[in-house]
């Protein structure tokens, strides 16, 4: 859907977790842009995280669910943070094509203890540490993973980081998440998550002068990568992260906005035209029978150890499903 026919009373929206692909012909870039509700909400209020906790878990999903729609094969893309902070692990974990599931860790004393001293900065929660990008095609293919130190403030900009050091293509982000609260019939308070994320791609002239990585994007043509300075960046893409400056965060997360109001408020001017979105949803691959097939590699004296009360329990830290066994069916 280009400018001209881009009509805002009569185009239909793609609504909340729905990620719709776009590109700005006028600036020779691409990308992708999502609001997350319903599959949000559902995710963080299944362990009823802290505050501090959910906000930083919601922007990673958003993160992930932004660059996992964008693999052509089957697989696994992988977003995870690891720090010496409050929050020690965030994990958002997308199987094509559609489903995520995602969790968090944190230390109950040090988290208070940063609550009370108001050190609730995500890079204070998170630490000194490393956020990796991990795609896994199966069994028979190698994983890739890609790494960078949590040197930002945010996790946006440790994104952004992770983005100039592996010599991708030149690539913006941005990333909010809101605790929305209303009022019921019954007067009653109550509040729900949502979060929203752009991610914008520089594809100068064609997609053939861009050498492909395993990571969504690719690497930048030697004529076109910009020096420590910045000094030599096309002045399209300078323009495209100028808007991209431009997005509040209250835009990002307002369901009245939605991704393509948003799109065409930001490039308009240039030509922006959207595409078929792409539903995610909230889909934990567990099973019991994973579960057993993992039980049944243990040893005698590992099964002994998991027996608590003459059974076996295991608890998916992602859906916070039990799975309970009987240890005179395993294997072992």
């Amino acid at each position: 859907m280009t400018t001209e026919d881009y009509n805002l009373g009569e185009i239909g929206y793609a609504g909340d977790d729905q990620v719709v692909p776009f590109q700005v012909e006028g600036l020779d870039a691409r990308g992708r842009a999502v609001q997350l509700g319903p599959m949000l909400d559902t995710i963080l209020g299944r362990h009823d995280y802290p505050e501090p906790v959910a906000r930083l878990l919601a922007e990673a999903i958003t993160l992930t669910v932004l660059l996992g729609t964008s693999l052509k094969f089957d697989g696994k893309f992988i977003v995870q943070t690891q720090g010496d902070g409050p929050v020690d692990l965030l994990v958002a974990d997308f199987t094509t094509p559609d489903s995520l599931r995602a969790y968090a860790r944190f230390d109950d004393k040090l988290l208070a203890e940063a609550v009370a001293e108001g050190r609730l900065e995500p890079h204070e929660l998170l630490g000194t540490g490393v956020l990796a990008f991990t795609i896994d095609q199966g069994s028979h293919m190698q994983r890739y993973q890609g790494i960078v130190e949590l040197t930002g403030a945010t996790l946006e900009e440790i994104a952004r980081a992770y983005f100039r050091q592996s010599e991708q293509i030149p690539t913006e982000v941005r990333l909010a998440a809101a605790q929305l609260y209303a009022r019921d019939a019954a007067g009653t308070t109550g509040h729900h998550w949502r979060a929203g994320g752009v991610v914008l791609q520089f594809l100068p002239e064609s997609e053939e002068r861009i050498r492909q990585t395993d990571l969504p994007g690719g690497d930048i043509p030697d004529d076109l990568d910009e020096d420590d300075d910045g000094d030599d960046e096309d002045e399209d893409w300078v323009e495209a992260k100028a808007l991209m400056e431009t997005i509040g965060d209250d835009e990002l997360t307002d369901p009245q906005v939605g991704s393509e109001r948003l799109l065409y408020r930001l490039f308009h001017e240039r030509g922006v035209r959207v595409f078929d979105p792409v539903a995610v949803q909230d889909n934990c691959t567990c099973s019991r029978e994973k579960i057993r097939s993992v039980l049944d590699g243990f040893d005698e004296q590992e099964i002994e150890e998991s027996i608590e009360d003459g059974k076996i329990s295991v608890k998916c830290e992602f859906c916070s499903t039990d799975y309970v066994f009987d240890p005179g069916e395993l294997d072992s």
